[in-house]
């Protein structure tokens, strides 16, 4: 026979109760969750601060045909078999184009809709033409940043940053400034001849929104009263300066 065990020695072999069952059971879920949600901001962060998708393939040529094309980016890939190197080619930045206009600069783009084949390659270029006395009208670019390289001539060119400093710098020929993403930024020929400078920018189609033909050429128009409060004039110019756009 097996020793009879009296009450008081088989409680004194009870497991102690936990006194706090709740406090542990709550930390273990936390726990969890935490390492949960810092697994997926491991496998989520490096799509956060990337640029942009890798390519899947050597190029997505634009075509505004839907006909056997695929969507990317706001276009339609060229079928692969029907892409020609004229599709990569932008001929003619080397002709000097006239500056005879109210600002005395003419700007000369290639983009994704005169140059297909920069589509989803995340660039473009441009040849800028400035007269004597003449400039780039003050605009920036909603998707890009810039890099503006003065060829030929004197060159003012400069940024506006959101805290409103003005950074500057005057550029001869072999020069370079870069324009940041979404900054106003001008360039205006300060020297004695004609000025020529060659732009990159990180965009197939970095857009160009032009500050005054965008405030007071508007459509609709914006309402002259908000527009002097904005900027401290009288109703009168601001109807004068819309007129003008």
């Amino acid at each position: 026979k097996l020793p009879r065990i009296s009450p008081s020695k088989h409680n004194s072999r009870k497991r102690k109760k936990n006194p706090f069952p709740l406090f542990y059971k709550q930390m273990s879920i936390k726990s969890i969750s935490f390492i949960a949600s810092l697994s997926l901001y491991a496998l989520t962060f490096q799509f956060a601060i990337a640029a942009g998708p890798s390519q899947l393939q050597d190029f997505c040529v634009a075509t505004n045909s839907p006909v056997n094309g695929v969507y990317v980016n706001g276009k339609f890939c060229k079928d692969p078999a029907h892409v020609t190197a004229d599709d990569f080619y932008f001929p003619g930045l080397n002709v000097r184009k006239s500056t005879k206009n109210q600002i005395g600069g003419t700007v000369t783009f290639g983009y994704v809709d005169n140059v297909p084949g920069l589509n989803t390659l995340g660039l473009s270029f441009a040849r800028a033409d400035i007269g004597v006395k003449g400039q780039v009208k003050p605009h920036y670019h909603p998707r890009a940043s810039e890099i503006f390289g003065v060829a030929e001539g004197t060159v003012l060119a400069g940024f506006i940053a959101s805290d409103q400093r003005f950074f500057t710098k005057t550029l001869n020929a072999g020069d370079v400034m870069v324009f940041p993403q979404g900054l106003i930024h001008i360039t205006a020929n300060v020297g004695q001849v004609p000025a020529v400078a060659f732009v990159a920018l990180s965009s197939e189609d970095p857009g160009v929104i032009f500050v005054a033909e965008n405030v007071f050429g508007s459509n609709p128009s914006i309402t002259p009263a908000l527009l002097a409060k904005a900027f401290q004039l009288n109703v009168t110019t601001i109807m004068e300066l819309q007129a003008k756009f």
